[in-house]
C-alpha cells in the first residue's frame, strides 16, 4: 500500500511529462488534480486500516535492494509518520488546485510537484537510513526548479540558496547515518538493526550533533534559517505551501525519528540545549515578523517561530509534549497553507503585499471581505485562539514541556502572545481603514478561487473543536518513543560525561 502511495505521484509525473500531444494547461491541471485526489483517496484507504492501538510500524514492506551496502527497500508507517503523510497528500491537492490554470510550462511544473510529493512520502515511510536519504534528496532538484522558474523577481538567488543549504543538510545527515552504522558494527542500515547502545557517549554526542545540524537546516532553526525567508517569499504561493506546510515537517520528523528514537540516553543530555535553541527560534521569529512590511515575509518569519515550539516539545521528551509536537506539525502546516494562499490572492487582486500600501480590504463593496475574513481566521489560528487547531497543539506543547523546562516554556508562551501582536498589526493594516483610492474596485474573488481557503478553514475549525480526531493517530507511538528518555540534571550530565571515554 505504501509503494502505491509513492508510485502514484511518479505515474502522474510521467503521464503529464510524456503526454503524446501538446495539450492545454487546463488539461494538464485536470490530470494533475485527478492524480492528486487519487493519492489523497489512497491515503484515506490506508487510514481505514490503520491500527490506532498499535505503537509499532504498520503496513511494512521489505525487499532486498543492494545488500552489500546495507540498502533495502523497507517501508512502514506509525503514529509519527502517518499524520504527516496525510498532511502531505492533503496540501498537495491544495497546491495543485490553488495554482489555477495559468501556470506556464505545465508539462514541467506538475511533474516537479509530483516528484516532490513522492520524495516526501518516501522519506516519511522509509525504514532504512540510506533509503531515507535517497527520498530526502529526491525533492531537492524539483523544488529548486519550482522556485527558480516559477518564483518572483529574486527567484534565482533564492533557489540557489535553498539548493546549497538543502544539499549541505543531506550531506550531514548521510555522514551521521554512515557513522551510526559503521561504528555500531551493523551490516544493515535498517532502523531496527541500528543500535547506538554500544557507542561511547562522546561518539553519540558527535553523531547526534551532526544530525541536529542537518535536520536543523531543514526545519529551519536559528541560526540555520537564512534560506527560508528568501525561498518562501520568492516562491509562488503554491510552492510556498509545499515548502512551509510539508518540507519543514520533514526536518522535524527526522529529528524525532533518528535523533530522539535512536539516541534516547544522549537526547536527555542535549535536551536543555535544544530547548534553548527552540526558544531562541521562537523569539527571533516573533520579533522579526513584527518588523516586516511584506506580509508574505511576515508569515515566513512566523513559521520560524512556530517550528521552534516543536523543538522545545521534542527536547522535553514527555509523552504529552511529543504528542503536542506532532499536533503542532500538522497544525502549523494547515495554518501556513491558508495564510500563504490568502496572501497570494491579495497580491493577485490588489497587486502588492506591502503593509504600507494595503488598506481597507474588509470594505464590503470594493474590497475583499471574505478573503479578509479568512485572513483573520488564519491569524487567529496562528495566535492560538481557543476553538482553532493552533490552540490545542500549542497547549499540549506547553503543558507537556513545562514540567521539564518551565522557564523555556514560559518564554514560548510569551512569544505566543507576540504572535497575536504581529497578526493584529497585519490585520489592522490590511483589512480595516478606508481605501485610499475611492475610485478603485478590486477584482472579485471567484468562488472557485476561494475553495482551497474554505476547505482549510473548515479543517482548522473542526480539528480545533475535535482535537481527538488529530491526536488519536499518534498517542500510542509517541508514548512508546519517549519511554526510554529520562530528563537529565546538570550533575547527572557531568557524571555521565566523566564515566564514558571517547
Amino acid at each position: 500500500m505504501l509503494s502505491l502511495l509513492i508510485g502514484l505521484p511518479l505515474v502522474g509525473a510521467a503521464l503529464i511529462g510524456f503526454w503524446p500531444s501538446k495539450g492545454s494547461p487546463t488539461l494538464f491541471r485536470n490530470i494533475a488534480l485527478v492524480v492528486a485526489l487519487g493519492i489523497l483517496a489512497w491515503t484515506v484507504a490506508i487510514a481505514t486500516q490503520f491500527d490506532l492501538a498499535s505503537p509499532g510500524v504498520q503496513f511494512s514492506e521489505n525487499l532486498p535492494w543492494i545488500p552489500q551496502l546495507g540498502l533495502s527497500y523497507k517501508l512502514g508507517i506509525d503514529g509519527l509518520s502517518f499524520p504527516l503523510l496525510a498532511l502531505s497528500a492533503f496540501l498537495n491537492c491544495i497546491a495543485i488546485y490553488g495554482r489555477g490554470e495559468t501556470v506556464e510550462r505545465p508539462r514541467l511544473y506538475y511533474p516537479m510537484i509530483f516528484l516532490v510529493n513522492a520524495g516526501i512520502t518516501g522519506a516519511f515511510a522509509a525504514q532504512n537510513l540510506l533509503l531515507f536519504v535517497l527520498f530526502y534528496e529526491l525533492e531537492l532538484i524539483p523544488l529548486y526548479l519550482l522556485i527558480g522558474i516559477w518564483g518572483g523577481q529574486k527567484r534565482g538567488y533564492a533557489a540557489m540558496k535553498f539548493l546549497i543549504y538543502t544539499a549541505l543538510s543531506g550531506i550531514l545527515i548521510l555522514a551521521a547515518f554512515l557513522g551510526m552504522a559503521w561504528l555500531s558494527g551493523s551490516s544493515s542500515f535498517d532502523i531496527g538493526s541500528i543500535s547506538t547502545d554500544n557507542l561511547s557517549l562522546t561518539t553519540q554526542l558527535i553523531l547526534l550533533s551532526i544530525l541536529l545540524v542537518g535536520f536543523g537546516i531543514k526545519i529551519p532553526l536559528v541560526p540555520l534559517h537564512t534560506w527560508l525567508p528568501d525561498a518562501y517569499v520568492e516562491a509562488s504561493p503554491a510552492v510556498a505551501i509545499l515548502l512551509g506546510g510539508i518540507l519543514a515537517k520533514l526536518g522535524a520528523y527526522g529529528l524525532i525519528r533518528f535523533g530522539l528514537q535512536l539516541f534516547p540516553e544522549t537526547w536527555a543530555i542535549v535536551g536543555p540545549g535544544l530547548a534553548i535553541i527552540g526558544v531562541v527560534s521562537v523569539m527571533y521569529g516573533a520579533f522579526s515578523a513584527i518588523a516586516q512590511k511584506d506580509i508574505k515575509r511576515m508569515v515566513a518569519y512566523s513559521s520560524i517561530g512556530h517550528m521552534g515550539y516543536i523543538l522545545v516539545a521534542a527536547a522535553a521528551g514527555t509523552p504529552l509534549s511529543l504528542l503536542g509536537a506532532v499536533a503542532q506539525m500538522v497544525s502549523h502546516g494547515l495554518i501556513l497553507a491558508i495564510l500563504f494562499y490568502i496572501v497570494g490572492i491579495i497580491e493577485q487582486k490588489v497587486g502588492t503585499r506591502e503593509l504600507d500600501v494595503l488598506n481597507g480590504l474588509m470594505n464590503p463593496n470594493r474590497g475583499l471581505p471574505l478573503t479578509s475574513a479568512l485572513l483573520i481566521l488564519g491569524g487567529m489560528a496562528s495566535a492560538g485562539i481557543p476553538g482553532l487547531v493552533g490552540f490545542i497543539a500549542e497547549f499540549m506543547v506547553f503543558q507537556g514541556s513545562f514540567s521539564v523546562f518551565p522557564i523555556q516554556t514560559l518564554l514560548c508562551i510569551i512569544a505566543s502572545g507576540l504572535t497575536a501582536v504581529y497578526f493584529a498589526i497585519l490585520i489592522n493594516r490590511t483589512c480595516f481603514g478606508k481605501l485610499d483610492n475611492q475610485l478603485a474596485y478590486y477584482p472579485k474573488v471567484l468562488f472557485a478561487e476561494r475553495v482551497p481557503a474554505l476547505i482549510l478553514a473548515v479543517t482548522i475549525f473542526i480539528l480545533g473543536i475535535q482535537p481527538a480526531w488529530l491526536v488519536r493517530w499518534s498517542e500510542p507511538t509517541t508514548t512508546a518513543m519517549v519511554a526510554n528518555i529520562q530528563p537529565a540534571h546538570p550533575a547527572q550530565i557531568a557524571q555521565k560525561l566523566n564515566n564514558f571515554a571517547p
